[in-house]
């Protein structure tokens, strides 16, 4: 217990600074211990709000252990109302421990977060498994509201590949896009995103498609879907036109597999940033991302630099954009890579 409240003390100590910028934004959710490179690998504590969210990825938490991490915080940083814990140390990294019912449903209950101006609405349990909203993408989102802002005046479309619960999308109508299309193929985070959009009174400039990547990005490219192979017809799918936006986010998983094609981020990065690098307009931005740590970033944007060149397009520029403090990488270069390019 004594090096665990010495680590939770370190990674708070660490975070003074940007805590009070984030205060200062009106930010009420982010990473307050990252076990991974903090000293407790497999444990993770996060605000979101009015939650402190205590998970584990390795092994389960004593309870001695987490009363401990509790108290702490109410001591030190007594910002929340509840704390919630979920042990996702089984392979599939779903939650695995029970709560009683009525913990379950404070865990349940819906509570409403603030991010760079921004409103979210936010479970610490639900049905699936990852938390509504990732507090390390916190700095493409800002970055996605700067180019919004810089270019309110004619007003910006927005392709958000891989949305999620839509984040990005309704970040970017916030800021001043004109229109925003979030495309995922799960309709619980579609509906997520329909709730953050009315809570944010932008639903009237941001859109939902939901689909399955390969046809959707395909279509809004301008490229042909693939028949299916070997005489099988292909599952059905939304018909969409061809439409170049002026910033396009792709943010996809490390593997899936569907009819249509293979998200690989290890083995062939280059399928899946095809289509939106093609659905981006001549001079416009699109930000990819990577979130394998065991890829180099620089092998990485080596191969995107091969992928725009074979594709025709030239590249204008690339920046790294790095994820926040409460998120830190002692060698620079965290699991998280986003690169923004201009195209």
């Amino acid at each position: 217990m004594p090096d665990l409240i010495d680590s939770l003390s370190r990674a708070f100590a660490a975070r003074t600074d940007l805590l009070a910028s984030l205060s200062a934004s009106g930010t009420d959710c982010y990473r307050l211990f990252h076990g991974t490179v903090e000293g407790m690998p497999g444990l993770t504590v996060d605000r979101y709000g009015e939650v402190l969210l205590v998970q584990s990825f390795h092994v389960p938490l004593e309870t001695k252990a987490l009363e401990g991490i509790e108290d702490w915080y109410r001591r030190e940083h007594p910002l929340f109302a509840r704390c919630v814990y979920n042990d996702r140390s089984a392979g599939n990294s779903r939650v695995a421990n029970a709560l009683a019912a009525d913990a379950q449903a404070i865990a349940e209950a819906p509570v409403v977060i603030h991010e760079l101006g921004v409103r979210y609405v936010f479970r610490a349990r639900h049905r699936g498994q990852d938390p509504w909203l990732f507090l390390d993408l916190r700095a493409a989102r800002r970055q996605v509201q700067a180019l919004m802002r810089n270019q309110a005046v004619s007003g910006q479309s927005v392709l958000n590949l891989f949305s999620y619960t839509c984040g990005v999308g309704v970040a970017a109508a916030v800021a001043g896009a004109s229109r925003v299309l979030n495309v995922d193929f799960a309709a619980s985070g579609l509906a997520v995103g329909r709730e953050n959009a009315a809570l944010n009174a932008v639903a009237d400039r941001v859109g939902f498609l939901e689909s399955d990547y390969f046809p959707a990005a395909r279509q809004l490219a301008g490229l042909e879907v693939p028949k299916g192979r070997r005489g099988q017809s292909l599952p059905s799918f939304p018909r969409v036109g061809a439409e170049p936006f002026d910033l396009v986010f792709l943010d996809p998983p490390r593997y899936a597999k569907s009819a249509f094609g293979v998200v690989d981020l290890v083995n062939d990065y280059g399928a899946v940033f095809k289509p939106a690098l093609l659905a981006t307009r001549e001079g416009g931005t699109l930000i990819a991302c990577n979130n394998v740590a065991s890829v180099d970033r620089d092998a990485w944007a080596a191969g995107l630099q091969g992928a725009i060149r074979r594709n025709g397009r030239t590249l204008r520029s690339l920046e790294f954009i790095t994820p926040d403090a409460d998120f830190p990488s002692p060698d620079g270069r965290p699991p998280l890579k986003a690169a923004m390019l201009r195209v």
